[in-house]
């Protein structure tokens, strides 16, 4: 009986295949250390972009709700009290329930009274979307937030009485 013949490179030169070869198994630990090094970066880029882009959908919603809730009230002073409740819940939908709505929403008129027929009614919702895991005592020293706003204006209804 005959032994197998030795495995052989790529050049003819026998090659090592023992146990004891010293790159058994590098390539699979290069792998998984490059997979990690990419990998973790582009996780948090997409947390990043994921809480952005709810920041950016819930202050739309908010501005465009708080809009619809001022022209379509009785008063102006029940109207802001709508915008601001729509504006809260548009906010707390996406996640953002500890912003302070009264400080995030900014109603500006243009007539005297605000709800006077074919006046329109500006709205602004303004809120600061942290970067995801950092803590809130780095956030004092640096600025780790990014500020999402968007407006609205709503028309009154021109064919409707005057509303204090």
């Amino acid at each position: 009986m005959t032994a197998p013949a030795p495995a052989t490179g790529g050049a003819g030169e026998p090659r090592d295949t023992g146990p004891a070869a010293p790159e058994a198994g590098a390539a699979l630990v290069e792998f998984l250390g490059t997979a990690v090094l990419l990998l973790v970066p582009l996780v948090y880029l997409v947390l990043t972009l994921a809480q952005l882009q709810a920041g950016t959908f819930a202050v739309q919603g908010a501005a465009r709700e708080a809009g619809r809730a001022m022209v379509t009230a009785d008063s102006s002073s029940e109207g802001v009290a709508r915008a601001q409740a729509a504006a809260g819940i548009a906010l707390a939908d996406q996640g953002f329930d500890d912003v302070a709505v009264a400080e995030a929403l900014t109603l500006d008129c243009s007539a005297d009274p605000c709800l006077t027929p074919g006046a329109t009614v500006g709205v602004r919702v303004r809120v600061a979307v942290g970067l995801p895991f950092v803590p809130a005592g780095l956030r004092d020293w640096v600025p780790l937030e990014i500020p999402v706003e968007a407006t609205q204006v709503a028309t009154v209804d021109e064919y409707g009485q005057v509303r204090p």
